[in-house]
């Protein structure tokens, strides 16, 4: 069990591997809680910037749990790096054998950097290419939905149930993936017609907003839940991303960056705004 808090501006976050303690369930990795300066209740239920599957759809959907939720259940390494920054490694994993590190840097006044870098070891994914997926589980907002934006402009994504047209491409996405027939449903299984231009989306949490954006959209896909899993009623939705890595080399390194946003909530232009400024920063 490894875990620290890290209060930086206006936030406050708790960051951990995925093992248990009092209040914290077993198998969830990343942003365990996350508060504002002016609102004390936790974005997050069980867990947000959670590395939750590794996937090549045929290993992931036989059936194995601990397969399918492997970045759960296969051992990570907590190391505080500062007072704002913390790193997750996972050394090869049993099925996969992909090594990730995974590093949260949290600046004022309302950022957590984000930045994943992976190795895989050996020749294992069945269908020649490697599927990453993210999820954070949002405490119940009034509205579930997230917005992004396509190339006409800002699009409203609410799925009906967990598991129904999941998964919003980019615009340019060609990437077809293969799966296993006759497996069980899964969130990045299930793909959406609607289609991003702009590699953010946000999502609104009482009177604040939370924003994620990306250094990139190749391999980029976001995915949505209203129920994060559970029966339609359940209050909590998962806000959710992929990375997809269309063909790999064994040893080699792959890698992207991402900026949440946790701040009081502002208008469209300024998410823009913040986009804009930190694709620019990360150019210099």
């Amino acid at each position: 069990m490894a875990r620290e808090t890290f209060q930086v501006g206006d936030l406050t976050a708790v960051i951990g591997d995925n093992e248990a303690y009092a209040g914290h369930r077993a198998g969830y990795n990343g942003v365990h809680r996350l508060t504002h300066r002016t609102n004390p209740k936790s974005l997050f239920t069980i867990t947000g910037l959670n590395f939750e599957h590794i996937f090549d759809g045929d290993h992931d959907l036989r059936g194995d749990v601990k397969v399918t939720f492997e970045p759960r259940n296969a051992p990570i390494t907590f190391t505080k790096i500062s007072e704002s920054e913390a790193e997750l490694h996972q050394p090869p994993t049993p099925t996969f054998h992909l090594e990730s590190w995974t590093r949260f840097k949290l600046a004022a006044p309302h950022y957590i950097d984000f930045t994943f870098r992976c190795k895989p070891h050996q020749h294992v994914f069945s269908h020649g290419y490697i599927g990453l997926f993210w999820a954070s589980y949002i405490d119940a907002p009034e509205n579930k939905s997230i917005y992004f934006r396509d190339d006409r402009g800002w699009v409203q994504l609410c799925t009906q149930t967990h598991n129904d047209e999941s998964t919003v491409l980019h615009v340019a996405d060609k990437t077809q993936l293969q799966f296993m027939p006759n497996t069980r449903p899964m969130l990045y299984k299930s793909v959406s017609p609607l289609r991003f231009s702009d590699p953010l989306y946000y999502g609104l949490f009482g009177s604040h907003q939370y924003i994620l954006m990306f250094d990139r959209t190749e391999g980029i896909r976001f995915s949505h839940s209203p129920s994060g899993g559970g029966p339609p009623s359940a209050p909590q939705p998962a806000w959710d991303w992929q990375f997809i890595i269309p063909e790999y080399e064994v040893a080699k390194e792959y890698s992207y960056r991402a900026r949440a946003v946790y701040r009081e909530r502002c208008s469209q232009d300024e998410v823009l705004e913040e986009f804009k400024r930190w694709r620019s920063a990360l150019a210099k």
